[in-house]
């Protein structure tokens, strides 16, 4: 094999009147990693989709290897060698590593040779960079090894040209150095050409040689990584500087501060009836963020649906404020408990109603919104969400639009109005849990949603933020937990002043901490 050559000359593709691509053209040289960046909507997915076959381009030419081709199937792309590996993992988590490998070929016999097969994926890991049993079953692998097995399988088809989407969204600091480090190796051996989409500069500047930004639609510039920088990628990006994360004073929390919320021995079970949070304890203080750690399925998601009474707990206590709290809709809203879960538009929302009758779901049925008895005043809930909505710069500004209709960052605007609004009725919040707040949103919708977890903790309020991004966790957090198998296994403490050791808590994510850490506050 050896690496591909690609270049896309005037691309485009509408849907309906909307121009998603316009006359779009780079060049991505053999042999090298060419990352791709853009806020969401800039055309990133139209333009590997069409680079794929899933959704042929409307216009332009692509030329492979200097010879022009036409994409209008998966089959051309597969032919060429193009092959993608998806921000979400696409195995058989039942099958084995073998079996998974097989089964990406898609012509398989009725009846499997096992003897020559095993021998052919013995010879193919033999060849490979890194390497996996072939015996074991994925479910068993960690997040690192199954990304591993995703470009794996595009290797063991002889693909010539990956495709990489957020490669590294789910996976620890080390792993996903390891990963980048394996995809830059075997570029500079000429047998692979990537395309990276990422939302990470640093990793643009560790691994990538060339970058390339669109904008709405259009390319904004290409350039070798060595000639930019990341202030100027991020102006290409949004037509402006980025925006400043951290704009409110960060101090250090006082050894005195209330604490906010206490949990103690907290015992969930998962969806099947095992043991998910395992006498977990942790305390947030008054005036502090806290970020929990981990990768994803160690119990963080059952850990936030106990505290938001989405999910019963078998054992253990909470309190908020001193209060015993069993995440009652009354207890929350006497308690002043906020939130931002996780998919919000699943999780917080009701997609087909309205963003006015969603910013009021806190406080539908009492006043000012209930009259009568029984009646609610929708002339009072709109005028109360065209307050929020420019408070928040939730866009479009129109109340009566379905919030399903929204873009993931105006779903999250939306969510935070309603429960961080300066108008509350509830008054201003006494604990926050954000889970993975702004996972696939643009950079100005992380910047605006940073700036507001940051004044939630300016005015006292006891932040939990679980988030599987550990850049987020160090930009904002006073202190960072670690989570594994439903445990604390680590602490760092005084991470917004002193900053935290990236490798240790790489280690800690990936199982390899020593023993169980205290996590209630110092």
């Amino acid at each position: 094999m050896h690496a591909l050559e690609l270049e896309i000359i005037n691309a485009g593709k509408s849907f309906g009147s909307f121009r998603a691509l316009d006359e779009v053209s780079l060049k991505i040289r053999a042999g090298t990693i060419h990352a791709l960046l853009g806020e969401n909507g800039a055309g990133k997915s139209t333009l590997v989709k069409g680079l794929v076959g899933y959704s042929p381009l409307d216009q332009g030419s692509i030329v492979a290897d200097r010879r022009e081709v036409e994409i209008h199937s998966a089959r051309v792309p597969n032919q060429l060698g193009i092959g993608m590996v998806y921000q979400h993992f696409t195995l058989a988590p039942s099958l084995t590593v073998a079996e998974n490998l097989l089964l990406a070929r898609g012509d398989l016999p009725w009846r499997i040779r096992w003897g020559s097969e095993r021998a052919a994926l013995e010879e193919f890991m033999a060849r490979m960079p890194f390497k996996l049993a072939p015996e074991r079953v994925v479910s068993s692998l960690s997040a690192g090894e199954k990304q591993k097995l995703e470009i794996l399988k595009q290797l063991y088809l002889r693909r010539r040209f990956l495709i990489l989407d957020e490669p590294t969204s789910v996976l620890t600091p080390q792993e996903a150095d390891e990963v980048l480090g394996l995809m830059h190796a075997l570029t500079r051996q000429q047998e692979l050409t990537v395309l990276m989409i990422t939302h990470k500069f640093h990793e643009v500047s560790a691994y990538a040689d060339d970058v390339t930004v669109l904008r709405k639609g259009r390319l904004v510039g290409s350039a070798q990584v060595a000639q930019t920088t990341p202030d100027a990628l991020a102006h290409w990006m949004m037509g402006h500087a980025r925006a400043e994360q951290a704009t409110v004073a960060r101090e250090k929390v006082p050894a005195d501060a209330g604490v906010g919320l206490d949990v103690k021995n907290l015992t969930v079970n998962n969806d099947r009836g095992v043991a998910a949070v395992r006498a977990l304890s942790l305390q947030v203080k008054r005036g502090e963020i806290v970020g929990l750690a981990g990768i994803s399925g160690n119990g963080q998601k059952e850990l936030v649906e106990a505290l938001l009474g989405q999910r019963p707990h078998l054992l253990g206590e909470i309190h908020v404020d001193g209060a015993p709290y069993r995440a009652t809709r009354e207890q929350m809203r006497r308690l002043r408990v906020f939130a931002l879960p996780e998919e919000p538009l699943r999780n917080a929302c009701i997609a087909g109603m309205s963003v006015a009758e969603n910013m009021a779901l806190r406080h539908f049925d009492v006043a000012p919104y209930k009259r009568g008895g029984w009646r609610v005043d929708r002339s009072a809930m709109q005028r109360r969400a065209q307050a929020l909505i420019a408070a928040f710069n939730v866009k479009p500004p129109l109340p009566e639009r379905p919030i399903g209709t929204l873009s993931g960052g105006n779903v999250q605007r939306a969510v935070l109005a309603r429960e961080l609004g300066e108008d509350s009725q509830d008054g201003a919040a006494n604990v926050l849990i954000v889970a993975n707040p702004v996972f696939g949103l643009d950079f100005a919708s992380v910047a605006d949603i940073h700036a507001r977890l940051l004044q939630a903790r300016a005015r006292g309020a006891a932040v939990l933020l679980v988030s599987e991004d550990l850049d987020e966790l160090l930009e904002l957090s006073d202190r960072i937990l670690v989570m594994t198998e439903g445990r604390i296994v680590h602490v760092a403490q005084d991470v917004a002043i002193q900053g935290a050791d990236r490798a240790a808590l790489g280690r800690s994510m990936a199982g390899q901490a020593e023993q169980p850490a205290h996590a209630e506050a110092a």
